[in-house]
């Protein structure tokens, strides 16, 4: 029998994947950015499942708080927020399903080769230690990735402000 964690994780998890296939598929793009929102914030809980609130907090902030709205502002100051997307082609769609069977092959095939084990050392959440690891330049810091996340936040304020400009038509002069 599954334990209520285990329960709370696929239904976590189910939420998650939902929301990523509907943002990919839908047609209107305001709804898009929705489902994003909700993909990340479905990946903000599961951060919270696995307590490291610190980690869900950055994930809010950064991704549901930067990206989204400023996708969801780009959107609104566009003047093609309401309406719907062109259709796909029928070859991108079979190569979307290829890709996808591909990387859920490659997936299972890295679980069935490695595993999963659990740790034998408790996982040490501190905030404090987080931080440390965050800004430190050593081996085992992450302060290259979070300088990645800061020039991410930035190319997608630019994209925004791109997305959102609004070109002037030129008359033709015949």
């Amino acid at each position: 029998m599954m334990s209520l964690g285990a329960i709370f994780f696929y239904i976590i998890s189910a939420f998650i994947l939902l929301m990523g296939i509907l943002a990919v598929t839908t047609r209107k793009i305001f709804r898009s950015a929705i489902y994003l929102l909700g993909s990340l914030i479905g990946i903000a809980g599961l951060y919270f499942w696995l307590e490291v609130e610190f980690i869900a907090a950055v994930q809010i902030v950064v991704y549901v708080g930067g990206i989204v709205v400023l996708i969801i502002f780009s959107i609104f100051l566009t003047q093609q927020s309401g309406k719907e997307m062109p259709r796909t082609n029928l070859s991108r769609n079979i190569f979307s399903l290829l890709a996808v069977i591909a990387g859920f092959l490659l997936s299972c095939s890295l679980i069935h080769q490695y595993g999963f084990e659990a740790g034998s050392q408790p996982f040490d959440n501190a905030v404090s230690r987080i931080g440390l690891y965050m800004l430190n330049t050593g081996k085992d810091g992450f302060a290259l990735p979070f300088e990645a996340v800061s020039i991410l936040l930035l190319a997608a304020l630019i994209g925004c402000i791109v997305i959102a400009m609004k070109s002037v038509p030129t008359k033709s002069t015949k």
